[in-house]
């Protein structure tokens, strides 16, 4: 069995465990708490046979939370979650679709969730009134292959050459994922996922958004669109056109190191094992939210 006693007494046990060091695990422990006491309020309880049933091995908040920051981090399956905190596999499936929101509440509460759209140029400067720049581009994770042709035909990434699922997000220049899109098929391409779902529409236009060329066409839609330059057909790009073109790779890059940073947690690196419809859309916010809260607290 996992002895979390000794992780939460280390730090470097406790980031490869979880994710999170103690001064920022102790700083999520506050509002995991206070919202896993909300909803055991107005949770109905179930009454049970004297000494009926197994009882629960997940005591206090503090074991609550370790275990939802370990499945997130390690994406073990059920049955070795299960060893390893001395769990029934069916409990450990039930505990990690329990605590999965309440994490997810607590760092909304903590105001480090991504937006799913900005609505309005209000509505952004409000939430980022640091905000200078936008960095958006595309990233996906891979999924098993789905059994319905029609379904791996959409699935299926020419780029990575795999079944997977896509989400687009736009990061600051302090690597904080800002807006994250709906989980969509692999094979969209980033314009057409854009034009369906509009993630940058409410931005500022005082505000640069640096796109690649994935998103080509986009600069005829928006004022504040940077796009590298494209070599013509049978021709060659300045001097100049390469230069800046090198410099806006320079900024774009953190769009990637963001990336990476949330794909820390091998529970969205990983090929997507869930069977439950639009879980891999929860399992993506909640881990950009823990990335952004990482870089804050840390």
């Amino acid at each position: 069995m996992l002895n979390i006693k000794r992780a939460l007494k280390q730090d470097r046990l406790l980031r490869a465990l979880t994710g999170l060091n103690l001064q920022a695990f102790e700083a999520l422990l506050a509002a995991f708490a206070l919202v896993y006491q909300e909803q055991q309020t107005l949770r109905p309880r179930r009454q049970r046979d004297i000494g009926g049933g197994r009882k629960a091995k997940l005591f206090s908040p503090q074991e609550k939370l370790f275990f939802i920051l370990f499945y997130f981090k390690c994406y073990p399956t059920f049955d070795l979650a299960g060893i390893l905190f001395d769990l029934d596999r069916s409990q450990t499936n039930r505990w990690m679709h329990r605590l999965q929101p309440i994490l997810e509440s607590a760092l909304n509460q903590k105001m480090v969730l991504p937006m799913r759209q900005v609505r309005s140029v209000q509505e952004f400067i409000e939430r980022f009134p640091q905000v200078k720049e936008v960095i958006i581009d595309g990233t996906e994770r891979p999924i098993q292959r789905p059994v319905e042709q029609e379904r791996q035909k959409l699935n299926y990434s020419g780029k990575k050459n795999r079944h997977t699922r896509k989400h687009l997000a736009g990061v600051d220049k302090s690597k904080q994922v800002l807006v994250l899109s709906p989980a969509r098929e692999g094979k969209l391409h980033d314009k057409r996922f854009h034009d369906e779902e509009d993630i940058v529409g409410g931005i500022p236009d005082e505000i640069p958004i640096l796109v690649d060329l994935g998103f080509q066409g986009m600069q005829k839609q928006y004022v504040n669109i940077r796009l590298p330059h494209k070599k013509p057909k049978k021709g060659e790009l300045s001097q100049e056109q390469k230069q800046e073109n090198q410099q806006l790779s320079k900024e774009r890059v953190l769009c990637e190191n963001a990336f990476a940073g949330v794909k820390r947690y091998n529970a969205i690196a990983h090929i997507y094992r869930n069977r439950v419809p639009d879980f891999d859309d929860k399992l993506m916010l909640t881990a950009c939210g823990l990335w952004n809260f990482y870089l804050i607290a840390a």
